[in-house]
């Protein structure tokens, strides 16, 4: 058999260059190079070059993270190159990347989802309305970002305003979401028609993380991650079958995480869908995948090969 031509895409200009930096290269570490021939390209600078080689490119792994490489951005340059690639494709890709939007479909689809408001940069901020609206703490965050970049845990009226300029610093539009005590839980999902749920995993944030942030997620030991999560069979299916839902509400395919919050009194939420999940050495989805029977370099094989179903 003949190896395939794999463009392996990472690094960027977003926020989040150093963990797509770190998913790139655990990612070429793994690829099995029996299969194929590997061509790697940074869109910080490289895009020209991955332009004129599409001709000879079978299919691309695309581990960016932020913008350009989960807004749709890449993926409408991989169409019109007509290179296959793994995950959702723009319309997905755009949808899951605005979480104002992802809320409204989560809504429709009968998946809940916690209370938020929305301020735009120049916006005048009520921070009195706000926490009596949604409560204390909250969470602030940018509408269109990932990594937990320019988001904060809110306390009190007066961190408020400090929290909604932190995160207009990386978009105009900002989310204020109500807290949800409970359990914190993810789960990933993959293929494009038929769909496998993978074991659900329990975060637990560690030392001075009061959530599960940037810190906690990129910093080996910082977080304990339990595989499968500690819950009933029964919450289990639940949260499979939302992430299954959210997969299919916000027009995914190949692959996403969903993150979600049980509450102590058995409610769940989901929080945010992501369309390209971190492949580092202490990423979620790898280590779902690992549990559910994937070794690292079969589950890159998986993608690659949603990716060429189309």
């Amino acid at each position: 058999m003949s190896k395939l031509n794999l463009a392996i895409i990472y690094g960027g200009t977003s926020p989040e260059r150093e963990v797509s930096l770190a998913s790139g290269k655990a990612a070429i570490e793994a690829l099995d190079t029996s299969r194929y021939n590997l061509f790697e390209y940074d869109p910080k600078e490289g895009l020209g070059k991955l332009v004129a080689n599409a001709p000879t490119l079978d299919v691309a792994l695309i581990l960016l993270h932020g913008s350009p490489g989960e807004d749709g951005t890449v993926q409408g340059l991989l169409d019109l190159l007509k290179i296959p690639y793994q995950g959702a494709g723009v319309l997905g890709s755009a949808i899951a990347m605005d979480k104002p939007l992802s809320k409204t479909l989560y809504k429709e689809a009968g998946i809940p989802t916690p209370k938020a408001a929305y301020i735009h940069k120049g916006d005048v901020v009520n921070a009195f309305d706000i926490t009596q609206d949604l409560g204390l703490p909250l969470f602030v965050k940018p509408a269109c970002g990932g990594s937990s970049v320019g988001m904060s845990r809110v306390t009190s009226t007066q961190e408020l305003e400090d929290a909604i300029a932190l995160a207009h610093t990386y978009d105009e539009l900002v989310i204020v979401e109500s807290f949800i005590d409970g359990i914190e839980l993810t789960c990933g999902v993959l293929g494009n028609t038929e769909l496998e749920a993978l074991p659900i995993i329990e975060i637990i944030p560690e030392g001075e993380s009061t959530f599960f942030d940037y810190t906690a997620k990129y910093t080996p030991g910082a977080t304990t991650e339990i595989c499968p999560a500690r819950i009933e069979k029964s919450v289990s299916d639940r949260v499979m079958h939302l992430a299954q839902k959210a997969h299919k509400a916000l027009h995914l395919k190949g692959y996403s995480r969903t993150d979600f919050i049980l509450k102590r009194d058995g409610n769940l939420f989901a929080l945010e869908t992501n369309t390209i999940p971190g492949m580092t050495s202490t990423s979620l989805l790898p280590r779902a995948a690992r549990t559910a029977g994937y070794t690292f370099t079969t589950l890159l094989d998986r993608l690659i090969e949603l990716a060429l179903e189309g």
